[in-house]
């Protein structure tokens, strides 16, 4: 295994506000494991949209690559803070979460957790096989154990490096026909020069990502001209049986509830993050997997050991036993299934974003067409009138 390159960590506030408002359009049936079975499911859900809050300051360490050598240089800088404090938000406590991914990483039995994460890296490995070109250098961003790497040829990419905060998950990546080379660091501060990777993958992590905004333009800086952004990140509509079973059980055994599911970003906005990150010919698309549980806490179980578990700085420490049996009585009268299981929906949502440049194909000119819209009821009129008469 290759030498774990160690960055230092960066400090950094940044903030979002909770977003729910999205739309699901698209479902794919996903195979079946030996101990969870996955099924479709397609929705026509509308909930009322969120705002985005942003801000950060931070000092960053930062290292130019020259592969397959890293020359590391420190570099200090300051991004402007807003002046209105009131709206400044860190929802996620980045070191608990650091703590929960060390810890899942830790488990004797850890891979039979990566069951989500091999299914979505796989459609990422599609999606990457779809663009016609090979990439000499690439990066995955969040890679955790390495869920896509396994999925790609050196046909496709030549040279791969993997970056993740979490030391354990880094060091059980495992080899494969690609060379890899490890990157210990925050996802929050890519520490690589500009105009560095010709595609750059993310999948399930960036939903933990605080300055979200930021983290889009720090992937867009390190993309070549024409290199292409591929991620997966988790939806608004995920674990909502999760969700609202515990806010009932609460309100009927405590009075009020308070949040135990992290706050997501919703499609809506997703494609706005992308165009604001200056990236274009965008693709944005949903899927929704559900899994069928034994249970609630089952699902919980296998949250923690995913390392998913809740790290937003507002959750609630304690959870009352009577409140949890009284969720997991709710969850299954709301929405178990005839064979006793409960599902759990996860909505995934896929990205694709390019880095401008001039070999890009460009949109014509306003007013350059030719035809009008008007005639195209015309067209089959048009096209007998034209067809050539047969010669007698």
């Amino acid at each position: 295994m290759d030498k774990v390159l160690s960055v230092p960590r960066a400090l950094s506030g940044i903030n979002i506000s909770p977003c729910v408002g999205w739309k699901t359009f698209t479902s794919t049936r996903v195979l079946c494991s030996s101990r969870f079975l996955f099924k479709t499911r397609v929705t026509e859900l509308q909930r009322s949209k969120g705002t985005f809050n942003w801000s950060c300051l931070y000092q960053r360490d930062k290292c130019s690559v020259i592969s397959p050598v890293v020359f590391w240089h420190r570099t200090s800088f300051v991004r402007t803070v807003s002046t209105r404090t009131e709206n400044a938000m860190n929802v996620f406590d980045r070191n608990m979460k650091r703590k929960q991914k060390n810890w899942a990483a830790a488990l004797e039995d850890a891979e039979q957790y990566d069951y989500l994460r091999r299914e979505v890296g796989s459609r990422i490995a599609d999606r990457v096989f779809d663009v016609a070109r090979t990439f000499p250098l690439a990066l995955d961003v969040g890679c955790g154990r390495s869920h896509i790497a396994h999925h790609l040829n050196k046909e496709t990419v030549e040279k791969l490096f993997l970056i993740d905060d979490t030391e354990k998950a880094l060091k059980q990546t495992p080899e494969t026909e690609i060379p890899i080379h490890r990157v210990l660091a925050d996802e929050e501060f890519l520490p690589f020069k500009e105009n560095l990777f010709d595609l750059v993958v993310s999948s399930l992590s960036l939903h933990w990502i605080n300055d979200l905004p930021g983290a889009l333009r720090q992937i867009h800086r390190v993309l070549k001209p024409d290199g292409v952004f591929i991620g997966a990140m988790v939806g608004g509509e995920t674990l909502y049986e999760l969700r609202c079973s515990l806010q009932l059980a609460e309100l009927e055994r405590e009075g009020g509830f308070a949040p135990h599911v992290s706050p997501f970003t919703a499609v809506t906005d997703l494609g706005n993050l992308l165009g604001r990150a200056q990236f274009n010919m965008l693709t944005v698309d949903i899927d929704e997997i559900q899994v069928h549980y034994p249970g609630m806490f089952e699902v919980m179980q296998d949250l923690q050991g995913m390392g998913e578990s809740n790290c937003a700085w507002n959750r609630k420490s304690i959870l009352h036993r009577d409140t949890m049996l009284a969720a997991a009585a709710i969850y299954r009268e709301m929405y178990g299934s005839e064979d006793g299981s409960v599902p759990a929906t996860f909505q995934i949502l896929y990205m694709i974003g390019w880095k401008p440049d001039n070999s890009q194909a460009k949109p014509a000119k306003r007013g350059s067409a030719d035809v009008s819209f008007g005639d195209l009821g015309k067209i089959n009129e048009l096209s007998t009138t034209n067809k050539p008469r047969n010669s007698v």
